[in-house]
C-alpha cells in the first residue's frame, strides 16, 4: 500500500507530501517528526495520513494510532478527518476504526440523564463507590453472582408492568431505552450499579475484555461518544467499561494529553496504549510544556488536609476504644486486618494523624503573617482579600524549602512523608469497607502529595503556598479559611525529562502546531534531546504559508513598547495608548470580522471601549468564561454584519479556533504578552531554566537567529518565546484557504526592530521576510493600498 490510498483528499499540497513521507520514513525508524506548518495548511490530514500508513502496513509494528491535542475544537478536527479518509478510502477496504476519549460524565447513563442522584459533579465518586458495591456482592463467595444482580435488575420493570402502574418506565438515554429503571436497584441493602454488573458477567475468566463487548466496532468506522452509550446501555452493559474494552483495539484514539501525560490517567485507564506500537500525534505541540508542567505539578489544599486528619481519626478511634474496653467490635477487627495485611501500624497512623494537625496549625501560623504584612486591617473586610503566592524559599536561589525545615525541626524525620502514601491507601479501604458514603477519600491525594513534597529537588522544583479567593459561609467570620482556598503546592519548574521519558514510551510519531519556532528550544524544553541521546531520530520540518502572498498583508507596526513601564494601567490616558489605539482603529475600521489580541482581559477591555468609542461596528468582548459562553460569542461573531472581537491572547479564541472563509478579514496583536514576571512561581521557572538551559548554544539555522550561536537565557526559553508563539496563532487565524484574503499586524517595535530586545528572531524565516515593518504614521496608507488592490 502507498500512503496516498489512505490520504483522504484528491491531491496533498505539495508541503502535506512531504510532510507524509518524512514522518512515515522518520517512524518507521522509530523516531519523531517535529513539525510546524502554518494554519490551514493540513496538518491533521498529515498526521493521520502517516500514522494509519504505519498501522495498516502489514510489515510495520504500529498496531494504533493515538492522537493528543490541548484544544477541544481540534479534536474535532481530527474526527472530521477520519471521517473523510473513511469515505475515501478504496471500495475494497474496511473502515478504520476510531474512538474519541471522554470522561465518565459524557457517557454514564445516570449522569447524563441526571437520575440515581447522580450528575456531573458527583458521577465519579458514586460510579466508584456503585462499581466497588457490585464487585463486593459479587466476590462474597455467597450465592449472588453477576447474572443474578442484572437478571434482579431488568426483572424490576416486569415487575412494574404487571403491577398494573403503567408500561415500564425504563431509563432513556442517546435516544435509547436501557432495560433498567431511572434508579439504581438494590440488592439486600446494598446499592449496586446492574450496567457494570452486565459488563463483569459478560466478562470471560482470564480473557480480553474485548470479548464483553456485545456489538461489533470493527467496521463502523468512528465510534462517537453518543454511539458508544447508545449501544453499550441499550445491551444493559457499561458505557464506560465499553471504552476501556474497545480501546486497546482501534486503530485511532483521539483524546487529551492528560490521557498521556497525567501520572494517573495514564498508568490506569490509558496505559495498555502507551508502548512502542503506537503512533503518537502530538498536535497542538506548542502548549506541550506548559500544559504537561501542570500535569506533572501537584498541590494539596488545607481543606483536604482537614478531611485526612478526620478519615485518619475515624481509622484510629476504633482501635483506641478497643484497647480501652478490651471489648472487641467489628470496626476494630476491620481495621486490624487491614493494617495487618498491608504491614501499617497504628503508631505509624497516630504520628500521620499529628503531623497533619502541626502542618495545618503551620501554615494557619504562615497565611495570617503574610495577611499581617501586607493588609494588616485584613480581618475587618474578608472581601478585599485578593489571591497570593507565599513562595517557601527564594525563587531565584535554589534551597530547601521552609517547610521541610520547619517539619524537621519539628522532630518529623523523612519516614512520615516517605509513608504518607502507603498509609493513605490503607485508610481509604478501611472507610471504603466500613462507610457506604460514595466519598473520594482525601488521604491517598494527601500522602501522594506528602510523597512527591519529600522526595522532589530543590533546583528543578519550587514549592509555596498559594491562596485562592474562595467564600465558605461555614468558617469563623474572622478567619482567613472563611475567604481563601490555601494549598501547599509543588511545581515542576522543568518538566522536560517527564516529556521526553514518555514520549520515550512509544514506538514514533509526529508533534506539530503552526507555532513551534524557534525549534531549537522546543526541543530543548519538550525532552526531544532525550530521545536523541537515546539513539530515537527527532527531524524537523517547516512549512510556511503556500497560499497566494498577494492575498495577504502583514505589518509590523513600530509603535513604542507596549509593556507596563510603557502603556501604564488601563486607566491611563498617554501617548503610548493613543497610538495603539489609533492602530487598532485603523485595522479594524475596514470592512469584514476583525481579531484584535491584546496581552490580558483587562487590556481587552480597554481597547474594547475604545473601539466602541470610534467605530459604528459591534465590538465583541470576550471574558474568562465557561466553554458554553465561549461558544456562543464565536457564534454571535460569525453571524449577521461586519464585528470586531477582542480577547486576550491567553485566551481560548486565539488558537484551535477555525476562522475559515470570510469569517476573519484582519488581526491585529498589540504587544508581547509575556506572563508577570513578578510571581514567585515563574521567577523560580526563569531560574531553572536560566540553570537547566542558559548555557546551551541556539541553533543558528534551527531558531531563525540572526548573527552567530547565542546561549538561551530563562527568560527567553520560559517567558519570551511562548509568548511570541501566542501572539503568531492569533495571526494564524486569518489565512487558512487558497482563496482566503486578509491582513496580519503586529504591533509593537519588537516585532518590527532589531534590537537588544527584539523578538522578530524569534519568527520563522518566512515571517519575518514578510512581515514588513511600518511606521505608526503609515499604516492607514498601507492598509489602504492593500484594500483598494483586492
Amino acid at each position: 500500500m502507498t500512503w496516498k490510498s489512505v490520504f483522504g483528499h484528491a491531491e496533498p499540497y505539495p508541503e502535506q507530501a512531504e510532510g507524509i513521507e518524512t514522518t512515515i520514513e522518520t517512524a518507521s525508524r522509530g523516531g519523531f517528526t517535529v513539525l510546524e506548518g502554518a494554519c490551514g495548511t493540513g496538518k491533521t490530514m498529515l498526521a493521520l495520513t502517516a500514522g494509519i500508513d504505519r498501522v495498516r502496513d502489514p510489515d510495520s509494528d504500529y498496531e494504533r494510532v493515538v492522537v493528543l491535542t490541548s484544544v477541544k475544537q481540534q479534536l474535532r478536527q481530527f474526527e472530521d478527518d477520519l471521517r473523510t479518509i473513511n469515505e475515501n478510502l478504496p471500495d475494497d477496504w474496511r473502515p478504520v476504526s476510531g474512538l474519541t476519549l471522554v470522561g465518565k460524565a459524557d457517557v454514564c447513563p445516570y449522569s447524563r440523564e441526571r437520575v440515581a442522584g447522580v450528575d456531573e459533579t458527583n458521577v465519579y465518586d458514586r460510579c466508584e463507590g456503585l462499581r466497588e458495591r457490585t464487585r463486593n456482592l459479587v466476590g462474597d463467595g455467597g450465592d449472588t453472582t453477576a447474572a443474578s444482580l442484572v437478571s434482579q435488575a431488568r426483572q424490576a420493570q416486569t415487575g412494574l408492568a404487571d403491577s398494573g402502574a403503567g408500561g415500564p418506565d425504563y431509563l432513556e438515554t442517546a435516544g435509547d431505552p436501557t432495560p433498567y429503571l431511572p434508579e439504581t436497584p438494590e440488592y439486600g441493602d446494598t446499592e449496586f450499579c446492574p450496567f457494570y454488573a452486565q459488563f463483569l458477567d459478560d466478562l470471560p475468566e482470564d480473557g480480553d475484555p474485548v470479548e464483553a463487548v456485545p456489538f461489533d466496532f470493527a467496521d463502523r468506522g468512528l465510534l462517537e461518544p453518543d454511539d458508544l452509550v447508545s449501544l453499550s446501555a441499550g445491551f444493559g452493559t457499561c458505557p464506560h467499561s465499553m471504552m476501556g474494552a474497545v480501546l486497546p483495539h482501534v486503530e485511532v484514539v483521539v483524546g487529551n494529553y492528560y490521557h498521556a501525560f497525567d501520572p494517573t490517567t495514564a498508568s490506569t485507564f490509558t496505559g495498555a496504549l502507551l508502548d512502542d506500537s503506537t503512533f503518537l500525534v502530538c498536535d497542538e505541540a506548542h502548549m506541550l510544556e506548559p500544559r504537561v508542567r501542570d500535569l506533572v505539578s501537584d498541590a494539596v489544599g488545607d481543606v483536604s488536609l482537614r478531611d485526612a486528619e478526620s478519615e485518619l481519626t475515624r481509622v484510629i478511634q476504633p482501635l483506641e476504644f478497643d484497647d480501652e474496653s478490651a471489648t472487641s467490635t467489628a470496626d476494630a477487627d476491620l481495621v486490624r486486618a487491614e493494617l495487618e495485611e498491608s504491614d501499617v501500624t497504628l503508631a505509624e497512623l497516630k504520628e500521620l494523624r499529628q503531623f497533619l494537625d502541626d502542618l495545618r496549625e503551620e501554615l494557619d501560623r504562615r497565611v495570617k503573617a503574610q495577611l499581617d504584612r501586607v493588609q494588616p486591617d485584613w480581618r475587618a473586610d474578608l472581601t478585599r482579600l485578593e489571591d497570593h503566592e507565599l513562595p517557601l524559599r527564594d525563587p531565584e536561589e535554589p534551597a530547601t524549602d521552609e517547610i521541610t525545615e520547619w517539619a524537621q525541626d519539628a522532630g518529623y524525620d523523612g519516614g512520615v512523608w516517605a509513608r504518607a502514601e502507603i498509609l493513605g491507601s490503607v485508610v481509604a479501604r478501611v472507610l471504603n469497607s466500613a462507610e457506604e458514603e460514595d466519598k473520594k477519600r482525601a488521604t491517598p491525594g494527601v500522602g501522594r502529595v506528602l510523597g512527591e513534597w519529600y522526595r522532589q529537588d530543590h533546583e528543578r522544583y519550587f514549592r509555596e503556598i498559594e491562596l485562592e479567593r474562595t467564600w465558605d459561609e461555614t468558617q469563623p467570620p474572622d478567619s482567613w479559611r472563611r475567604a481563601y482556598n490555601a494549598r501547599l503546592a509543588l511545581h515542576n519548574c522543568v518538566p522536560s525529562d517527564a516529556i521526553g521519558s514518555q514520549l520515550a514510551e512509544f514506538g514514533g510519531g509526529v508533534l506539530m502546531s503552526a507555532t513551534l519556532e524557534p525549534l531549537d528550544v522546543f526541543r530543548r524544553v519538550s525532552g526531544l534531546d532525550y530521545l536523541e541521546e537515546e539513539g530515537r531520530p527527532v527531524v524537523e520540518r517547516t512549512f510556511g504559508l503556500g497560499f497566494p502572498p498577494e492575498n495577504r498583508a502583514s505589518f509590523a507596526v513600530d509603535a513604542p513598547k507596549f509593556t507596563y513601564g510603557n502603556r501604564g494601567s488601563p486607566g491611563e490616558e498617554n501617548a503610548t495608548r493613543q497610538v495603539y489605539a489609533d492602530a487598532v482603529c485603523e485595522v479594524a475600521r475596514r470592512s469584514g470580522n476583525v481579531l484584535v489580541g491584546m496581552p490580558s482581559y483587562s487590556e481587552a477591555e480597554w481597547i474594547a471601549g475604545v473601539l466602541r468609542d470610534r467605530l459604528d461596528k459591534p465590538v465583541l468582548v470576550d471574558e474568562s468564561s465557561d466553554d458554553v459562553v465561549t461558544e456562543s460569542l464565536k457564534t454571535e461573531f460569525f453571524g449577521g454584519d461586519d464585528k470586531v472581537l477582542v480577547t486576550s491572547l491567553r485566551g481560548t479564541l486565539t488558537e484551535g479556533v477555525d476562522y475559515r472563509g470570510d469569517r476573519l478579514a484582519a488581526a491585529v496583536v498589540c504587544g508581547v504578552p509575556i506572563i508577570n514576571t513578578s510571581s514567585p512561581r515563574t521567577r523560580a521557572v526563569k531560574t531553572a531554566y536560566d540553570r537547566e538551559f542558559g548555557s546551551v548554544p541556539a541553533s543558528d539555522a534551527g531558531s531563525g537567529s540572526q548573527g552567530g550561536a547565542a546561549s538561551r537565557s530563562g527568560f527567553e526559553t520560559a517567558l519570551t518565546v511562548p509568548a511570541v508563539r501566542k501572539a503568531r496563532q492569533a495571526i494564524g487565524r486569518v489565512i487558512r484557504g487558497a482563496d482566503e484574503v486578509g491582513v496580519r499586524v503586529f504591533v509593537d517595535a519588537r516585532y518590527a526592530r532589531d534590537s537588544w530586545n527584539s523578538v522578530r528572531e524569534y519568527l520563522p524565516a518566512q515571517e519575518r521576510e514578510e512581515f514588513t515593518a511600518v511606521s505608526t504614521d503609515m499604516l492607514s496608507f498601507a492598509l489602504d493600498q492593500f484594500w483598494d488592490d483586492r
